[in-house]
């Protein structure tokens, strides 16, 4: 009969293998050598921030990392240039397609107000059904948030996609353009949709019951591999969700500071600032669901260059992890 030394043998140097591994992760982290860059569109999660003040005493340094749109913010992603980003789903899910290494970490519950189909004041065209053989810009590449809503209206009028030509223009071109009347209609989200609103630009539609209105917060795949670096991002994604609260609790606070980080009139700021937000919390199997039919939808329409499993892409382990 074979002796079964060396298997207990080999069976105890795998158990202090497992015991040795789990007391290294045990291991206390040093917050004080991290740095996290945080991607964020147009300031708007960095004024939500400072306003609320909710990073003042973090225990990790920190800078922002500021761009006008979600395809180039998550190119900086996809360079290790971004410990987090923010944006919302469509974009998350192109990120993802296009072979950008993230886990989505939290959702913001938005309001779908904050994305919208626009025209000129003097426009002609009244309704989305009049777009028929007209072009609009999307802000800002194929995969955003507008091209969902554009999308969306469209079927809603009765319209083929193929009836409208689309073009993508990044949203600070565009605006420049869609001011000086170079563009006669936009789909765009705030800030640019409610600058432009206050401006006198007309409104078609906005994307209340069209669209998701969900936004994620994501996380670098090689930075949550870092110990030290997944402690500190379970740590700011706990204090942004305490700003969003903070924001919801005192709205006109927020709308003055807003105003003065962005140099925007008070009254759009309020607007903007008012609509951002129901509230930022752990992914939930709901929004999974809903995040996954977006996949399936825009991969049978060949925007996404292939299938997204999308609770592949989630870690909403984070918020119940221990406070560093």
């Amino acid at each position: 009969m074979p002796s079964k030394k060396p298997f207990r043998q080999a069976l105890a140097m795998a158990v202090l293998l497992l015991l040795g591994h789990a007391a290294q992760a045990a291991e206390p982290v040093d917050l004080g050598k991290v740095t996290l860059v945080l991607g964020d569109q147009v300031r708007n999660l960095r004024s939500l921030v400072e306003t609320a003040g909710v990073l003042e005493d973090a225990p990790y340094a920190y800078r922002w990392a500021n761009f006008q749109g979600a395809a180039p913010l998550f190119e900086a992603q996809r360079a290790g240039a971004v410990d987090t980003s923010y944006a919302g789903d469509l974009p998350v899910l192109a990120a993802a397609a296009g072979g950008v290494p993230l886990k989505i970490i939290a959702t913001n519950v938005g309001f779908g107000s904050s994305n919208g189909l626009l025209v000129q004041a003097d426009s002609p065209l009244r309704r989305v059904a009049d777009l028929k053989g007209r072009s609009v810009v999307v802000s800002s590449a194929r995969g955003s948030i507008s091209q969902h809503l554009l999308y969306a209206a469209l079927e809603e009028a009765g319209l083929r996609r193929d009836e409208v030509t689309v073009k993508f223009v990044l949203p600070t071109n565009a605006s420049a353009a869609f001011n000086s009347g170079q563009i006669e209609s936009w789909a765009v989200f705030d800030p640019y949709l409610g600058t432009a609103e206050h401006n006198g630009a007309r409104l078609l539609r906005n994307g209340e019951g069209l669209t998701t209105a969900l936004s994620f917060v994501t996380a670098s795949e090689s930075s949550l591999a870092d110990p030290a670096k997944r402690a500190a991002i379970a740590d700011v994604v706990r204090r942004f969700a305490k700003a969003r609260q903070w924001a919801i609790d005192h709205p006109r606070e927020y709308a003055r500071v807003y105003a003065e980080l962005t140099h925007l009139p008070l009254e759009t700021a309020a607007l903007i600032a008012g609509r951002s937000s129901k509230g930022l919390r752990p992914v939930s199997a709901a929004d999974l669901d809903t995040m996954q039919q977006v996949a399936d939808l825009f991969h049978e329409e060949k925007i996404l260059p292939k299938p997204v499993d999308v609770r592949a892409l989630a870690d909403s382990s984070l918020f119940t992890e221990d406070r560093p």
